[in-house]
């Protein structure tokens, strides 16, 4: 098979790009603002920039879109810039695969959700409360009406090997092992399904591989809230030097608002594939502490 990946240089489309390839597919990767060894530039608000990768030419059977703004709270306050960074990009990229006679694979979160009724299911009612969210319900619905057979991934707290390290758990352990003091201010009432990239590049490779299409949730083993989540990763660090303070949502005062209980039932992809094994946090660590 062969895939695009659009924005390859971040931490989903990197894990992605790297797993396909090791599964023997044929994979080009492209970045934006931010070049990685083996990517190529493709900007997915300028389809017709000279500069732009030749996707038609490489002849996809599948493109990815794993670009993405995922400040919440700056989405908030520059509603332009989210539409155009998240539906138009994704406006942009169901009319090449449809044109190219290629599946569109789409990100996208719990965030379409509510957050009142979590962990949610395929068929939960959606209802976002901030920008962001309802950016990525509009770019969902444009890439299943837009694009044939298209593949939405519902994702949430994603963390794993990145390069920039970027990630919610890669920043405390980087933190870590630099012995500088951490001072954590978490929400307590935030809860959701912590997933590690690896593991939605593999998921994802397994429904591409059997041509399944619609909307997938695709989480980790764990259901926790933020301040469980760092105290997950400050356990391997004994000597971590820090303060956690656990607070409201509500104390935050953040531009956006976040649906409370998140995360998601995956029972579609678990019943469809009962031998895949997702990992958790605690499996993440062990190997990075070993490695």
């Amino acid at each position: 098979m062969r895939v695009f990946i659009a924005g390859a240089s971040g931490q989903l489309g990197g894990n992605c790009m790297k797993h396909f390839k090791e599964m023997g597919w044929e994979v080009v990767g492209s970045h934006f603002s931010f070049a990685t060894e083996g990517t190529v530039f493709y900007n997915t608000l300028e389809p017709g920039n000279p500069d732009n990768f030749d996707v038609a030419g490489f002849k996809p059977d599948a493109i990815v879109h794993c670009g993405a703004m995922t400040h919440v709270d700056y989405c908030e306050t520059h509603e332009d810039e989210s539409y155009t960074n998240t539906v138009q990009s994704t406006i942009n990229l169901a009319a090449l695969a449809k044109s190219c006679n290629a599946k569109l694979v789409y990100i996208s979160t719990d965030y379409v959700f509510d957050g009142k009724q979590g962990p949610y299911r395929e068929d939960a009612a959606v209802n976002p409360l901030s920008v962001y969210g309802r950016h990525k319900l509009e770019a969902e619905e444009t890439a299943l009406r837009n694009a044939p057979n298209a593949l939405v991934l519902r994702v949430t707290n994603v963390y794993g090997n990145e390069i920039r390290g970027r990630n919610f758990v890669a920043r405390i352990v980087e933190q870590c092992r630099n012995k500088q003091k951490l001072t954590l201010k978490l929400p307590y009432d935030q809860y959701a399904s912590p997933t590690n990239s690896w593991d939605i590049a593999r998921a994802m490779f397994m429904l591409l591989r059997d041509g399944k299409s619609g909307i997938y949730h695709i989480g980790g083993t764990d259901y926790m809230n933020r301040v469980e989540l760092a105290l997950n990763v400050l356990k391997y660090f004994p000597d971590a030097e820090y303060e956690l303070i656990p607070v409201s949502t509500a104390e935050l005062k953040q531009p956006a608002a976040r649906p409370l209980l998140g995360g998601f039932v995956k029972m579609k992809f678990s019943n469809e594939y009962p031998d895949f094994l997702f990992g958790n946090v605690d499996s993440y660590m062990k190997e990075l502490m070993n490695s």
